[in-house]
C-alpha cells in the first residue's frame, strides 16, 4: 500500500464542531445540536487532534476548544461530568465511568503532544488521576493518557502507578488456547484492555504483561478476522458458541484495534502487526463482511454502523473520530521505514 492511499480528512470533524465541543450525534451529516456534547466524544477528538503531525489553524483552534471543554468537565476531586447541553450546563454527576478514563487519555495526550498545553493539561491529569475506576475499560482509557505521559517522563510515579493499577484490574488472559481473554465474553473497544497490558508491559520487570497483551491482541486479531477482512465483535459483544458474524459492527472496535496492533508493531517491529493495522484500515473501504465502505469521499465522515444489508448512514462523533483515528495510524506506519 503505498503512502499516497491513506489521507486523513478532517472535513466532517470540522462540520461536527463548533465553538462549545463536537456534537455526538449527526442525521445523514447534518449535525443533531438538540442531543448536545458528551466528554467520550470531545475527548477522543482531542486526542486525534492532537496527535496530527502537520495541523492546520483550523484544527489548532479545535485543540482549544476540546481541551477547554474537557478541563471544564473534571471536578475539584477529579471525576467527570460526560453530558453536556446545549446551553452548556452538565446534564449528570460527577463519575469515573468510561468518559472519565477517555477524559485522562486526551489530558495526557494534549500534554504530551501540544506543547502550550502541556502544564494545563498535566495539572488536570494529575489530579483525575488519582481516582481508580471498577471498569476495567474505564481504567484502560486512562492507561492510555498515563502512556503518553510517560513518553516524556518515564518516571512519573503518578501515570505509573495507574497503569499498574488498569492492569491489575484487568488482570491475565485465561490460559485457554481456544478463548485467550480475561473476561468470559468479548464486549467493546476490546483491544483497549490488550494495549493496556503491553503498557503495563513495558515497565522494567513486568514483561509477563506485554507478553500477555501479545497473546491477547493475537488470540483477538485471529477471532475477528475472517478469511482476507475483519469481522469484528458486535454492538451486543460475542461469546463462544454465538454466530459470526455479527452485526451492528461498530467502527470503535476497528479503531482501538488498529491502536492496539499499532503499539504492538512500535514494541516489537514485527510486519504482521504493521499489516492488521491496514487490514483495519481497509475494513472502513469496504473490506468486510457486506463489502461496504463506510468512509464517505465526499463528506470526510464515517456511517455509524455496519448492517447486515449495509450501513448506518448517519454519520455522528464517535464513528467519524474512529476513522480518523485509524487512518493516522495507517498513514504513520505507512511512512515508517
Amino acid at each position: 500500500m503505498s503512502d499516497t492511499t491513506t489521507t486523513v480528512s478532517y472535513a466532517h470533524l470540522l462540520r461536527l464542531s463548533d465553538e462549545v465541543g463536537i456534537f455526538e450525534h449527526a442525521r445523514l451529516t447534518t449535525p443533531r445540536s438538540e442531543n448536545g456534547y458528551c466528554v467520550d466524544d470531545v475527548a477522543r477528538a482531542l486526542v486525534v487532534v492532537s496527535r496530527e503531525p502537520e495541523p492546520t489553524e483550523e484544527l489548532d483552534r479545535l485543540v482549544e476548544i476540546y481541551a477547554r471543554f474537557v478541563f471544564d468537565a473534571l471536578a475539584h476531586d477529579g471525576r467527570s461530568h460526560n453530558r453536556r447541553g446545549t446551553d452548556r450546563s452538565w446534564q449528570d454527576e460527577p463519575s469515573v465511568e468510561d468518559h472519565w478514563g477517555r477524559a485522562l487519555w486526551a489530558l495526557g495526550t494534549a500534554a504530551a503532544r501540544r506543547p502550550e498545553l502541556t502544564e494545563k493539561a498535566l495539572a488536570h491529569f494529575d489530579i483525575a488521576a488519582r481516582q481508580r475506576s471498577q471498569y476495567p475499560r474505564a481504567m484502560a482509557f486512562a492507561a492510555l493518557g498515563a502512556a503518553e505521559v510517560m513518553r516524556a517522563d518515564p518516571g512519573n510515579r503518578t501515570a505509573l502507578a495507574l497503569v499498574s493499577d488498569a492492569a491489575e484490574r484487568i488482570g491475565p488472559p485465561t490460559r485457554r488456547l481456544d478463548w485467550r481473554w480475561p473476561e468470559p465474553r468479548l464486549h467493546y473497544a476490546n483491544a483497549v484492555l490488550a494495549e493496556t497490558l503491553l503498557i503495563a508491559g513495558a515497565v522494567p520487570g513486568q514483561e509477563r504483561r506485554h507478553a500477555d497483551g501479545l497473546a491477547m491482541l493475537r488470540w483477538l486479531l485471529t477471532t475477528e478476522t475472517a478469511g482476507d477482512h475483519l469481522s469484528v465483535t458486535p454492538v451486543d459483544g460475542w461469546a463462544l458458541g454465538e454466530k459470526r458474524p455479527g452485526f451492528d459492527q461498530q467502527p470503535i472496535e476497528v479503531a482501538t484495534l488498529a491502536d492496539a496492533c499499532a503499539r504492538a508493531y512500535d514494541d516489537t517491529g514485527d510486519q504482521h502487526w504493521r499489516d492488521a493495522v491496514l487490514l483495519c484500515e481497509a475494513w472502513f473501504r469496504g473490506a468486510n463482511d457486506v463489502s461496504t465502505p463506510l468512509v464517505d469521499p465526499v463528506s470526510g465522515g464515517c456511517c455509524d454502523g455496519l448492517e447486515p444489508t449495509g450501513r448506518n448512514e448517519n454519520q455522528g462523533a464517535e464513528s467519524t473520530l474512529a476513522l480518523i483515528s485509524t487512518m493516522q495510524q495507517a498513514r504513520r506506519l505507512q511512512r515508517t521505514p
